[in-house]
């Protein structure tokens, strides 16, 4: 039976506030599991979006820049209350997992390389190589419905991961090809747009809330200052990363480990394994990545609760920005046949985004040392003589457990983290 497109009356404030706060301590499992729990719960249990509400709300947070999940949470609270509810939803599914992210990050830098922790975490990086093949399989199912769109994908994957060319430009030629194939398909009668004083007056307000901390603490520290650096980075990371949190990933690991070198590609890989352990969003990683920075260039902890604080308000901000001067056009944008066309295209190339990712992530788990050649044609290169065959195995059964058993990724993770002890005590 097809779910009514139109949504019932709305719950109170409180309420919904209970519910963002449960979603936000429930969301484990990466963008496909908090989708998945959010339907569950706002669509199916409760009913406060509609099928259709939910679903067109889910295609226009995918092609954001930044995390898909947190800001479909923003934008089913903006439509239940307005930017009050927004905030609420946005910011309770960012804060649980942040807190427990922190903790586990500062316990990593002071005693992460004991040979117990290094052993759970080896079992849990080989778990974290299946979850985010199963992402893929869940984009690709979703977003490629076309011989066009697989071409797409393809292409994106040949172009990042074989010739190494820049995010954006892969981001943009897709979009235009998209916006000109959609000019060849039927047009409806779109409904009005919003009137733009009211844009022009949210992109004002929360271009501030973003930007004016950042330039405090180029005024107040320099602009080379290890703060102001992350700050910078991250709001870069913002702008240009499409695709939700796995393309976010690809963009920031490599940029960080290669050009930045705050941290190793085994640390990278470790943090992105913290990540899938916890609640929220999985990009909160970038708070790994900022305590990093800052913890090493100021020294100690306090430093890197900084680089921590910095670089989620870096990440989370612009997102509010996004969703708050979007949500209002989102009927209209897929009324408009070369807007929904460059967005669809822009769907398509994230799955060659998340290959890319998978394999870089896959191949610095199953191999000691991975280099990119020199010159034009640039692909990631292992050395044979590190391949793990135990990382390879503790993999594939994550992968039975996820794909053949349908176990839930906290099990999943805890399973391997076990089984990587045990093979480590061996």
């Amino acid at each position: 039976m097809e779910l009514p497109n139109a949504s019932p009356a709305r719950p109170s404030f409180r309420e919904a506030l209970g519910t963002w706060a449960r979603i936000g301590c429930l969301s484990f499992g990466g963008p496909a599991g908090q989708i998945a729990l959010m339907h569950r719960e706002i669509v199916e249990r409760r009913g406060w979006l509609s099928e259709k509400e939910y679903l067109s709300a889910l295609n226009f947070c995918m092609l954001l820049p930044g995390p898909e999940a947190m800001q479909l949470a923003t934008y089913a609270g903006w439509k239940l209350h307005g930017v009050r509810g927004g905030l609420a939803a946005g910011l309770l599914f960012v804060l649980p997992g942040a807190a427990i992210v922190l903790a586990l990050t500062i316990l990593y830098a002071t005693l992460g390389r004991l040979p117990l922790v290094e052993a759970a975490f080896f079992g849990i990086k080989a778990a974290v190589l299946a979850i985010v093949l199963e992402a893929l399989l869940r984009v690709a199912r979703r977003a490629l419905a076309s011989r066009a769109d697989w071409a797409i994908a393809g292409l994106a994957f040949l172009a990042l991961f074989a010739f190494g060319l820049p995010f954006p430009l892969i981001i943009s030629a897709a979009a235009l090809y998209g916006f000109l194939r959609g000019g060849l398909l039927p047009a409806a009668a779109p409904e009005a747009l919003p009137h733009p004083g009211r844009l022009l007056r949210t992109v004002a307000i929360w271009s501030a809330v973003w930007l004016v901390p950042l330039a405090a603490l180029a005024l107040l520290l320099g602009p080379q200052h290890v703060l102001t650096q992350v700050g910078i980075f991250f709001s870069k990371l913002a702008v240009v990363t499409f695709g939700g949190a796995y393309a976010v990933l690809s963009y920031m690991a490599q940029a960080a480990v290669e050009r930045e070198g705050w941290l190793s590609a085994t640390e990278m890989i470790d943090g992105l394994a913290l990540a899938e352990t916890t609640p929220g969003p999985l990009i909160l990683v970038t708070q790994f990545v900022g305590f990093f920075a800052a913890y090493r260039e100021m020294g100690g902890i306090w430093g890197g609760i900084a680089g921590a604080a910095v670089t989620l308000w870096m990440t989370f901000a612009p997102c509010f920005l996004w969703i708050f001067a979007g949500a209002p056009y989102v009927t209209a944008i897929g009324q408009r046949p070369r807007l929904s066309g460059a967005l669809a295209a822009i769907t398509a190339a994230v799955v060659g985004v998340i290959l890319n990712l998978s394999l870089w992530f896959g191949l610095h788990v199953l191999f000691g040392t991975v280099t990119r050649r020199a010159g034009w044609f640039r692909p990631w290169v292992p050395d044979w003589a590190g391949f793990d065959p135990m990382a390879l195995a503790l993999s594939v059964v994550a992968a039975i457990a996820l794909l053949r058993f349908h176990v839930g990724v906290v099990t999943t993770l805890g399973l391997c983290a076990a089984l990587g002890l045990l093979v480590r005590v061996i």
